[in-house]
């Protein structure tokens, strides 16, 4: 398991800066019980390692004037390797897609969108994904409300997966 590699204090770090990726040095050190420089190294490595991926603000997309979330469910009409990665490479380029995520089964790819109102989702419906290059069909859903939105993993999850391992 690939969270078995790091340490209880690497874990207790991460921890910390997933709930809270702004507190200080000095802050986290004090949180997870060792002192400021052998912290920072050890989120250096952890940056370097790919276990931490970035720092980002979570941004209230309705407050920014973005009142359209919407998820798009994509069927493409192959799904050969290159035709995979061209369909994510314009996802990618794609502003108003937040998310890509390619599924197995019926679906191969859905999208989290955002848009300032239904006519720019719509538009950008009609005028960019399904008149994307091997796009099947796309059957897409207006998000009401969003009850959870939890950012990262669970770490009490995985403490305790791993306090039951021999």
């Amino acid at each position: 398991m690939p969270g078995s590699k790091l340490d209880d204090i690497d874990r207790m770090i991460l921890a910390e800066l997933q709930a809270d990726g702004r507190m200080t040095n000095v802050e986290l050190a004090k949180r997870v019980g060792i002192s400021a420089p052998p912290c920072l190294r050890r989120v250096r490595t952890l940056e370097e390692q790919g276990y931490i991926r970035g720092y980002h603000a979570d941004i209230d997309p309705r407050e920014m004037g973005f009142e359209v979330q919407v998820f798009a469910m994509v069927r493409l009409m192959s799904q050969a390797e290159a035709d995979l990665t061209a369909f994510e490479a314009l996802c990618i380029g794609w502003p108003l897609v937040r998310e890509c995520h390619m599924l197995n089964g019926e679906v191969d790819f859905i999208l989290k969108c955002v848009a300032p109102d239904l006519r720019t989702f719509q538009n950008f419906l009609t005028e960019h994904l399904t008149a994307a290059p091997n796009v099947a069909s796309v059957k897409t859903s207006l998000v009401i409300r969003g009850a959870k939105d939890e950012p990262g993993v669970p770490f009490d999850v995985l403490e305790d997966r791993l306090k039951r391992e021999p």
